[in-house]
């Protein structure tokens, strides 16, 4: 059979080139009398949408951290409160197409697994085997003491994928209050990460994340500022610790959360690389940012929770094009409760199904050169930059947390943030309710867990509580 002829002729040379008079002419006809002006709009931080944009001149297109033989990392959380459960799921995901897992861990059992020991965490994790499949932990302020039970549980092996991913700011900005200064949370993170990266030189040891900003109703900007600022914050406390610049900052995770609005996430993750390594090439470290971004909940219902499939999906696709190293998608009842397996399936298969049948991985940055994505991108960046700048000049962020500087920010951006058009809420309501099923699990707390408490006062700031944006209309 010969061989099918080579393309060689470009396609787009049999159709005219079209100006922006062309597309404009469009849009007035579709428009009608109403005027061009009537399609802008901004974002809940003030930055101008506009309606058209020409093709970006010099596209920037950040770079993934890692290569890899998978476009991104396929990732799951568990926070069954049975540790038994809790391995269980963890087990089904990997064999059902997950790279790696994210385990969230509350003693109490109320939201995580009720984990308060090395044994514990042994039985959650029997049958992983660390070599092969990354472990991420979500802790809180047990942070330290569970990073040394995962160090445990690895068994001192170089090549063990663990992730330790502390993250004391965030539990501090979300609760309000520290137990014990939040100072020396930090520093205690650090020493106990600066002691585990000897015998795990390459695992990521902290986690700035800026989805609390999100999750309580901030915006795009604010986000990527609070996660840099915190970036800096754990940098500095991981060099006191005795860890070089370019060692500690290299061994910080950048996390952004990811929703339904793809292309709001795409620009948010591009900018908070640009920022990111604007940070790290001042300190002397690797500018490319090692990225998790992780579906957000604030975007989920509990009305017609099935059409949370497709936000996940949504959100998904703008963290997978906006050049996520991982992805963790949420589970579409996560607003009613705990997941079944169809939950966590259907989580799983959404990813896998944007990178095995849909593609999506095959391009480095599908939207570098689109013109309303690369103009998005510099605004958000920019406008985070300012912000961290801020940050910074009030004293860092625990100063800023402090002094109301966050949370007037996020308190500007949901007053800002226009009322909502929510499918299966607002729009488009079902006739009649299709219930979902929830997984129902009594929490058993851990028997002999440490407290979190550290010497000193309590340290306390205006608490960034999570919020669920369909709430105020189910």
């Amino acid at each position: 059979m010969a061989d099918a002829p080579v393309l060689t002729r470009p396609l787009i040379g049999d159709f005219p080139a079209a100006t922006e008079a062309d597309w404009r002419a469009l849009v007035d006809k579709t428009l009608g009398e109403a005027p061009f002006t009537s399609l802008e709009k901004t974002t809940a931080e003030g930055l101008p949408i506009a309606p058209l944009y020409a093709p970006a001149p010099q596209p920037r297109a950040p770079a993934r951290a890692v290569p890899a033989d998978r476009a991104w990392e396929v990732a799951t959380l568990t926070a069954h409160p049975d540790p038994a459960r809790a391995n269980a799921e963890i087990l089904g995901d990997l064999r059902g197409g997950a790279a790696s897992a994210v385990m969230r861990i509350d003693p109490t059992g109320q939201a995580g697994v009720a984990i308060g020991s090395t044994a514990d965490l042994m039985r959650a994790l029997d049958g992983v085997i660390l070599e092969f499949a990354p472990v991420a932990l979500d802790a809180g302020f047990l942070g330290p003491a569970a990073a040394d039970w995962l160090g445990v549980v690895a068994k001192a092996s170089p090549a063990a994928l663990v992730r330790f991913h502390l993250d004391p700011l965030s539990a501090y900005a979300q609760a309000g209050a520290s137990p014990g200064p939040i100072e020396a949370h930090i520093a205690s993170a650090a020493n106990v990460a600066a002691r585990l990266a000897e015998t795990y030189p390459t695992a990521p040891l902290f986690l700035a994340s800026g989805r609390v900003v999100h999750e309580a109703g901030g915006g795009e900007a604010g986000e990527v500022a609070f996660a840099a600022a915190a970036a800096v914050a754990y940098a500095r406390a991981l060099v006191e610790a005795g860890l070089p610049m370019p060692q500690a900052f290299g061994a910080i995770t950048l996390g952004l959360a990811a929703d339904a609005d793809y292309f709001l996430t795409i620009a948010k993750l591009r900018a908070g690389r640009a920022v990111w390594a604007r940070i790290a090439a001042a300190s002397g470290a690797d500018p490319v940012a090692r990225l998790e971004a992780r579906s957000s909940r604030r975007m989920l219902t509990a009305k017609d929770a099935w059409t949370n499939m497709i936000r996940l999906t949504a959100a998904g696709f703008g963290a997978a094009v906006g050049g996520a190293d991982t992805v963790i998608l949420g589970n579409f009842t996560d607003a009613l409760g705990l997941p079944t397996e169809f939950g966590r399936r259907q989580s799983r298969n959404a990813q896998l199904v944007l990178m095995e049948e849909a593609h999506i991985g095959r391009v480095a940055d599908p939207a570098a050169g689109a013109g309303y994505v690369e103009a998005l991108t510099d605004q958000i960046a920019r406008a985070a930059w300012a912000d961290f700048q801020a940050i910074e000049a009030i004293g860092g962020i625990t100063a800023a947390l402090a002094a109301g500087y966050i949370a007037n920010s996020v308190e500007a951006a949901k007053t800002a943030r226009p009322e909502p058009r929510i499918i299966g809420v607002t729009a488009f309501p079902p006739a009649k309710d299709a219930p979902v099923e929830v997984e129902i699990a009594a929490a058993k707390p851990a028997a002999g867990a440490p407290s979190a408490r550290l010497p000193g006062s309590d340290s306390a700031c205006a608490p960034l509580k999570p919020m669920r944006i369909s709430e105020a209309f189910e």
